[in-house]
């Protein structure tokens, strides 16, 4: 059954322990599952991933490593947090950063079902910097922002093919826990290696903006407007792009011209506003970013939550997007199916058995789960 509810919590620890644990026994049989289903041990090795940190991210294989010890120690959970050469994932987003001489900021949506999200806001100081964002990967980020002010966040770039590199979420993770402007961003987003294509919005204090799109297997483009959406420049073919509509929300955002203080009002409305969620892409949340004041307003199915980064204060908020649901979409022949699977019905399946299944040494290929999910509603009809 699928549950169109999902729990946002706030969460405040220094350095990885009980809280970071709690969580990661929570999410480690889904993400567990996901991993084996999508090939990923048959990576790299333990060995070979912890490496590649420590030629890359230097800073953080201290992190890493005490991330390893609290999930347990096991080989799978180690690789699995490297996010070196990790199984390939989708996703969609709207990002754009505007500044004046007073103010900055920083705005995405984030699109996709809420059963693939893991509904985090993490507030830490792994490094002794203070960081705070929407986590994936159990320690990744999707976006964030550090106590110099830099902010940064990611969108999919519509290009399914994968080369040697690091989960994008984990870069994100690197570049707020060692550098402070965007400049210097720039520098570690040149050397550190995507496994995909992603692209990304940065901001800082100064009013610094930029927008980047990281090749898979390395490589980095410099874009002339800080805004994107799912797809990049160049001659390859966008996935989905009628589903998504990452062309036309590309343009809106090109179009724009907004303060900066008005720029959150543009995401919670169409065409940027995502209301798909049964089909699997709808906004989550909308996280508007101000590097000067070191903020955080999410805006959660219409209601805002705010935060700051010397001021954070645990908490929950619960949303439910059952009523939301009702907008359909143009979805072109095939442009759901990736790697054999149509992952558009991956709202219909349920994820909790899947992961229970290959905890229980029962797993079947993915493609099943899908299959069995429509059935179950042709039977039900």
């Amino acid at each position: 059954m699928t549950t169109m509810t999902l729990a946002f919590d706030a969460v405040s620890e220094a350095m990885p322990g009980p809280k970071w644990a709690a969580r990661w026994a929570r999410s480690w049989p889904a993400y567990e599952a996901w991993f084996v289903a999508r090939g990923g041990d048959n990576g790299p090795s333990r060995a070979d991933s912890r490496a590649a940190i420590q030629r890359y991210m230097p800073e953080l294989t201290a992190v890493y490593d005490r991330l390893v010890t609290v999930a347990g120690g096991s080989d799978r959970a180690a690789r699995f947090l490297s996010t070196w050469c990790p199984p390939t994932y989708l996703g969609g987003c709207s990002l754009a950063a505007v500044a004046s001489k007073k103010h900055v900021r920083l705005v995405r949506n984030y699109d996709l079902s809420p059963e693939l999200n893991e509904g985090l806001l993490l507030h830490t100081s792994w490094r002794g910097r203070k960081v705070m964002g929407m986590v994936e990967f159990l320690w990744g980020l999707s976006d964030g922002i550090n106590e110099a002010g830099l902010s940064i966040a990611l969108a999919y770039g519509g290009r399914s093919e994968s080369g040697e590199g690091f989960g994008i979420t984990t870069i994100v993770r690197y570049v707020l826990e060692t550098c402070d402007t965007v400049e210097e961003a720039l520098m570690a987003l040149k050397r550190v290696p995507s496994h995909m294509a992603y692209n990304l919005v940065l901001a800082d204090a100064t009013g610094r903006t930029a927008s980047v799109e990281m090749a898979p297997g390395g490589g980095m483009a410099l874009m002339p407007q800080a805004v994107a959406t799912n797809h990049q420049s160049g001659p390859t073919v966008s996935d989905r792009p009628a589903f998504t509509r990452t062309f036309e929300r590309r343009s809106h955002l090109e179009q724009l011209k907004v303060k900066p203080r008005k720029l959150n009002r543009q995401f919670l409305k169409s065409p940027l506003l995502q209301d798909r969620y049964a089909q699997g892409f709808g906004t989550l949340f909308t996280a508007e970013y101000d590097p000067k004041a070191l903020t955080l307003g999410l805006t959660l199915n219409g209601e805002r939550w705010d935060q700051t980064l010397d001021a954070f204060k645990e908490g929950q908020r619960v949303v439910d997007y059952a009523q939301n649901g009702t907008s359909p979409a143009p979805v072109e022949a095939g442009s759901a199916l990736y790697g054999g699977v149509d992952w558009s019905r991956a709202a219909s399946v349920d994820w909790a058995i899947v992961a229970q299944d290959y905890a229980d040494g029962r797993g079947r290929d993915i493609s099943s789960y899908f299959s069995s999910a429509t059935d179950g509603k042709q039977n039900a009809a």
